[in-house]
């Protein structure tokens, strides 16, 4: 006997607002259990630029919000959503109203969201099928990158050993929003977390990786290297933002925030000593999803 539902996780990011749907498969005598993709919304509302400059959310924002979340709301009752989460992250968190703005859209579409600190960040994300990637007997720095901030979580021997949440982000970086000091902690916390393990290899996660994974024409499962991601760095700095959109076909959105993204996985690789990163495709949306279905079983 099978048994189908579907769950859905909303990601309310410093650069873009997610909607994930999934179709969440269980079969009566079989352990595992099927999670499929069945539909991703994306809308690049940049919060972050709100608030990283101003620390608060503008009307307008506000009111692309509240259309987005009725939107996401009659696209979950037209799905059968049977359950969902809506989580905030970084630019909501820093939002001086973003309380605010979390009551005001529960009122207007009925939506409920929670605004997460960054290890809540973390741990949701490792609830993830990265399982399935760490090898008890490698150590990796699983390194995601978002608007408003980089998380880190060290792997060894299938375990978590240290994570960290730093305010540097792809929209941060962009508007040279970045606190005086933070880039230089961040590179000294991954040198010395890092420095008693040898052979280290990075997990990637975010939009920016996904989509230079995507432009390698790699296979699912193989890492890109140091010399690769280098190169692509290189490109990316070399032409203007008019030329990634109609060359490298990005994106208006992804064309400028994908340099200081990728400028973070680079020196994420330096300073860890990696020659390669992994790029499953996984995210908050992802952990959200497998954080509900779990809390279902428990």
């Amino acid at each position: 006997m099978i048994t189908q539902k579907n769950y859905a996780a909303i990601d309310i990011g410093s650069n873009a607002v997610r909607l994930l749907v999934s179709t969440i498969t269980e079969q009566k005598g079989r352990e595992e259990t099927d999670f499929r993709k069945t539909s991703l919304v994306r809308v690049p509302i940049r919060l972050g630029e709100d608030v990283f400059k101003e620390s608060f959310i503008s009307e307008k924002n506000i009111e692309r919000m509240v259309d987005t979340m009725q939107a996401f709301n009659l696209l979950m009752k037209s799905h059968g959503i049977v359950k969902y989460k809506a989580c905030a992250t970084s630019a909501m968190r820093e939002a001086k109203n973003g309380a605010e703005v979390v009551e005001k859209i529960k009122a207007k579409t009925g939506v409920e969201i929670e605004i997460i600190d960054g290890n809540h960040e973390a741990a949701i994300i490792a609830a993830t099928d990265l399982h399935e990637l760490i090898k008890n007997d490698c150590n990796y720095l699983y390194v995601d990158v978002g608007g408003g901030s980089t998380e880190y979580t060290l792997y060894s021997g299938g375990k978590t050993v240290a994570s960290r949440s730093f305010k540097v982000g792809t929209v941060r970086l962009l508007n040279n929003l970045v606190e005086d000091g933070a880039w230089e902690e961040m590179e000294k916390w991954v040198r010395e977390t890092t420095k008693p393990y040898k052979d280290i290899d990075l997990i990637g996660s975010g939009g920016n990786i996904n989509n230079i994974f995507k432009t390698s024409g790699k296979k699912e499962g193989k890492p890109l290297s140091l010399a690769y991601i280098k190169k692509y760095n290189e490109l990316l700095n070399s032409l203007s933002y008019e030329e990634r959109v109609m060359d490298l076909q990005l994106k208006s959105d992804r064309a400028d925030v994908i340099i200081p993204a990728s400028r973070i996985y680079l020196n994420s690789m330096k300073w860890a000593r990696a020659d390669n990163i992994f790029v499953p495709k996984i995210g908050l949306a992802d952990g959200i999803i497998k954080s509900l279905y779990n809390g279902k079983k428990k």
